[in-house]
């Protein structure tokens, strides 16, 4: 963020101070090394030594390759698992559902030791407390609202699972969330289900949030516009900590400062992330039979598969295996006319198609052209209308 930004200024949004430190560089792999090549590891449950205080608690055993230290990224961050874990908190907090949300009571205590919105500290009310409604929190209509929205989402086949089965009306909550799920939901479907049921300003920052995990998500990216994505992301994670806790900002949510930057060094982020190894796994996974012997089952079955589909090339009327089959085979494969209507066209309509066909055709319009000249010449007093209904 640049040093005369008007939210360095700000102190009630924050944590009432004003900001005036630059953004750290990122350290080298010589740096880390140089801090945790005297750090000695300790397996097991052992007395600790509470009076060294260090953040590195462990030396990488990649550091004993030569060139590791060299590399500019060292480990890749897994956006899948960050997508993910960012979508369960937003839908977490915004249904406020148990285990999940990052707006409790102890975080209403924690603002009130920092000193900062004090309107949303615990109210006594007669023998009982109740804490404040925050800028996110949804009503019961607007959680309905939510559910409802979700529950009547209809994409194309093998676009996503069943978002249906995900929506719980009773509870009023998203169950058995996949990764894949969150991807969609954060790449197309939270932005319609937030419309008109949240503050204009928590809104808005939501649908920047969405909308930066689609553009870094694509397949082609314009280098040129990395920088400015950097600082919108910035600017984003400075507008979520202004409504939401700071409960909110784990390290995951933290994560996401630092993937335009492995973007830049690394490429696109499709090319890293972990849904290819996902989907190979659950192939795998799938080829356990006897569970005394996964490894011996997984090879068997992967090899059985590799023949199999060897001598299917060789044979024209068999097909192939794993390509997934059409929920519209069948009779919507043109096999049947089973409630078809055949209507009949008599000769005169058939003959205006053909003249209107040929008529917008770009091989007949020079013929076209051509017989107009002709006509012109012929006919040098007739004028443009007659010539034209005389082609």
């Amino acid at each position: 963020m640049k040093r005369n930004h008007p939210y360095r200024r700000l102190k009630k949004a924050f944590n009432g101070c004003q900001e005036d430190r630059t953004a750290p560089s990122p350290l080298t792999g010589e740096e880390v090394y140089n801090r945790v090549c005297h750090v000695e590891v300790t397996f097991g449950k052992t007395l600790k030594n509470s009076n060294v205080k260090n953040i590195w608690k462990k030396k990488s055993i990649f550091f004993e390759l030569t060139y590791w230290s060299k590399l500019d990224v060292r480990h890749c961050i897994n956006v899948m698992r960050v997508e993910r874990n960012v979508c369960d908190s937003i839908i977490g907090t915004l249904l406020n559902i148990k285990g999940k949300t990052k707006d409790r009571i102890n975080v209403r205590k924690d603002l009130v030791e920092m000193g900062v919105r004090l309107e949303l500290q615990q109210q006594p009310h007669g023998k009982r407390t109740y804490l404040p409604l925050a800028c996110h929190t949804l009503s019961k209509s607007e959680k309905i609202s939510f559910c409802k929205c979700l529950r009547g989402v209809k994409v194309p086949q093998g676009y996503s699972s069943n978002i249906k089965s995900l929506v719980s009306m009773d509870d009023l909550k998203l169950i058995g969330l996949k990764s894949h799920d969150c991807h969609v939901l954060m790449q197309d479907l939270l932005l319609v289900a937030i419309r008109g049921i949240l503050p204009k300003n928590v809104r808005q920052v939501i649908t920047r949030l969405c909308l930066f995990f689609n553009a870094i998500c694509r397949k082609v990216i314009d280098p040129t516009r990395l920088d400015e994505l950097e600082n919108k992301v910035i600017i984003i994670l400075c507008q979520l900590e202004m409504y939401f806790s700071p409960s909110f900002f784990d390290i995951m949510v933290n994560l996401i400062v630092h993937l335009v930057r492995e973007i830049k060094l690394c490429g696109p982020v499709f090319l890293r992330w972990m849904y290819p190894i996902e989907r190979c796994m659950k192939i795998l996974k799938g080829y356990v039979k006897n569970q005394y012997q996964p490894e011996a089952s997984i090879v068997e079955r992967y090899i059985a598969e590799e023949a199999i589909e060897f001598y299917t090339n060789y044979m024209s009327e068999v097909k192939a295996i794993g390509i997934p089959k059409s929920r519209y085979e069948g009779r919507h494969e043109g096999k049947g006319t089973q409630g078809v209507r055949v209507v009949r066209k008599d000769q005169q309509q058939i003959l205006q198609t053909h003249l209107y066909i040929l008529n917008n055709t770009d091989y007949v319009l020079s013929f076209l052209e051509e017989h107009k000249m002709l006509l012109k010449l012929m006919n040098p007093r007739v004028n443009e209308q007659d010539i034209f209904e005389m082609v």
